[in-house]
């Protein structure tokens, strides 16, 4: 698990932490494996963990890079993010799968596969 936060940390690293804007009419939820759901976003994933619980890529559209990943229980998934999301970050999440990156690039793929979206733990400084 460490491992699959490390990437999710370096992803996010390489993408930058943004926020705001406002989302259009989101289409019902995609569902699938993860090369289908990467193929609905035309990318090609390149495969990180391919384990009976998980499946991670890394994957790349026109709007930036992002984490795909999918998993076999729900339970596993909601343990997964509510880890990821000590590091920060983005999170648009599907039934059994969540995309990780910057807020600009899991707006627009949620455009496409649906899905609701989440917020990772906000590290910019804080006065006090």
């Amino acid at each position: 698990m460490t491992g699959l936060l490390l990437g999710v940390a370096a992803v996010l690293t390489l993408a930058g932490c943004g926020s705001g804007g406002t989302t259009e009419s989101v289409p019902p939820t995609a569902t699938g494996s993860l090369e289908h759901l990467a193929a609905e976003v035309k990318c090609a994933p390149n495969m990180q963990t391919d384990a009976d619980e998980i499946r991670q890529a890394i994957c790349g559209t026109g709007k930036g890079r992002f984490i795909l990943a999918t998993f076999a229980t729900d339970r596993g998934q909601r343990e997964w993010i509510n880890d990821a999301k000590d590091y920060g970050g983005h999170y648009l999440v599907g039934r059994k799968w969540v995309a990780v990156g910057d807020d600009g690039v899991v707006k627009a793929l949620r455009g496409t596969l649906g899905g609701d979206l989440e917020d990772g733990a906000d590290h910019h400084a804080h006065s006090g």
